[in-house]
């Protein structure tokens, strides 16, 4: 409901080798700068303010694309890997316990199985996947 048949032929017949967002723009400005010629704009001071808006909008559009176009590049992926399994390995060092024979007030001998260390590289494991 926004193009007439005519316009709709006009856009899908267009080549362009990426995505056509900005044909809307172009004819928007072409058809607000035909309304002030005519009159249908009283001041060029409107036709500027909409004219900023539609380029503020267009700006956005293509920011988008950009975001598309470019892909993440597989180091970041690769960083987060090597982060994850350093951040495991570093804690299951970091969390055991004292030795006893150093004579330690307070720290007695404590054996068990890291449970949280664990889940924690689960769940860091699990997030990395997805």
């Amino acid at each position: 409901g926004f193009m007439t048949r005519h316009e709709r032929k006009i856009f899908d017949d267009l080549k362009s080798p990426h995505l056509k967002y900005w044909v809307p723009f172009v004819w928007f400005g072409n058809l607000a700068s035909k309304a002030r010629k005519e009159g249908r704009i009283r001041d060029s001071v409107d036709l500027q303010t909409m004219l900023n808006e539609m380029n503020k909008y267009r700006s956005w559009c293509s920011l988008l694309f950009g975001y598309d176009w470019v892909g993440i590049p597989l180091v970041y992926t690769q960083v987060v890997t090597l982060a994850v399994y350093t951040f495991f390995f570093a804690s299951l060092i970091g969390r055991q316990f004292l030795d006893t024979d150093q004579g330690y007030q307070g720290h007695d001998l404590d054996l068990y199985i890291p449970i949280f260390t664990l889940l924690q590289f689960f769940f860091y494991a699990g997030w990395l996947k997805v």
